[in-house]
């Protein structure tokens, strides 16, 4: 087979590589949601192959390399990425930068999700400082498109 057919698997695992990297602590606190902005990109773009089913696997490798309860993420993503699924086709028509938006609203409703479910575990205290990643997840977001999108173009995936 070709490179062309891997070349999502590839970049979602790349995301989740970037997504448990380490960094220090003053940047770790910015971390942008990777692997969300890859399964929001290949969702819209290819709805039929990316889906929840997609999102819930790759929430479960997260959960696994995290070491956070087994479904925090993996419910988290879905939601996110059911949200875009349903509406991939409006979603395409908007500007980058719209969808940019679009993206920082998904991102803070994966981290309340987020926060919720572990709250409710774990009895941690909400902090503003938990949303940080959904700043730098909207302006990361075009960047992101563009090059997933070059990609797409040059290898021919449909």
């Amino acid at each position: 087979m070709k490179t062309r057919h891997y070349a999502v698997i590839v970049t979602i695992l790349i995301s989740l590589v970037l997504q448990i990297m380490p960094l220090p602590i003053q940047a770790d606190l910015y971390r942008p949601d990777w692997v969300l902005i890859v399964l929001a990109y290949w969702t819209m773009a290819l709805p039929h192959r990316v889906n929840v089913g997609v999102a819930f696997l790759t929430g479960l490798a997260m959960d696994i390399l995290l070491g956070t309860a087994l479904g925090i993420h993996s419910f988290a993503l879905s939601a996110a990425v059911y949200v875009l699924a349903a509406n991939y086709q409006r979603l395409r028509n908007y500007s980058v930068w719209q969808q940019a938006i679009i993206i920082g609203l998904l991102s803070s409703m994966y981290h309340l999700m987020l926060f919720w479910l572990q709250h409710l575990l774990t009895d941690i205290p909400f902090q503003f400082a938990y949303l940080w990643p959904v700043v730098s997840s909207m302006v990361l977001w075009p960047w992101m498109f563009w090059l997933l999108r070059k990609a797409r173009r040059q290898l021919s995936i449909t």
